[in-house]
């Protein structure tokens, strides 16, 4: 359902913010901590999930003080919608993953069937091991097996855009995390 940019402008002064800037900035700044203890001495490809891991990947990328190498990926199971179906792959990583340490970099783990089906990827690519860091991780009981190794913030089961997530293609650009309210999501 394509709505308009006055339409999501109505969704986004009527949101939740659940997150601030400067808690995400935080939440960033901790995030690079963590991984920087795991992976300083690792040299990983750094992977990020597009189009939702672009921002976190561009704010975290900058804290990490170490060397790695940097590629994307997009592969969505939303297209533009508000639930998924199966994973369609739109580009794969253009670097050899066979025995690397690669980093993935998404927004949200919600459910984690994406992120799990695109970890399963990676290890049947080759790579020695897969790590995954995500800004936002939502707290509900419908979870994939697969648990995102670091973590930015916690939010509620609702409906979320900021930081990279969108409604329904909008929005990405928020400048924290904000909860669309009930009769929009």
């Amino acid at each position: 359902m394509s709505i308009t940019p006055q339409q999501a402008y109505a969704v986004y002064s009527e949101a939740d913010c659940l997150h601030s800037r400067a808690e995400i900035e935080a939440a960033l700044d901790r995030m690079a901590l963590d991984i920087s203890y795991v992976l300083a001495e690792a040299n990983p490809l750094v992977i990020t999930v597009m189009q939702g891991g672009l921002i976190t990947a561009g704010m975290l990328l900058p804290r990490l003080a170490f060397p790695l190498q940097v590629d994307y990926l997009h592969a969505t199971r939303y297209r533009g919608k508000t639930s998924g179906a199966d994973l369609h792959w739109i580009v794969r990583p253009s670097q050899a993953l066979a025995d690397r340490i690669v980093l993935l970099v998404d927004d949200i783990h919600d459910e984690g069937h994406t992120l799990e089906a695109i970890v399963e990827a990676c290890r049947q690519a080759g790579a020695r091991r897969v790590y995954s860091a995500v800004l936002v991780n939502k707290r509900h009981d419908r979870k994939a097996a697969y648990r995102a190794d670091f973590v930015g913030v916690e939010v509620e089961d609702r409906y979320v855009f900021g930081y990279g997530m969108d409604y329904k293609e909008y929005l990405r650009n928020a400048p924290g995390i904000f909860a669309v309210k009930e009769e929009h999501a």
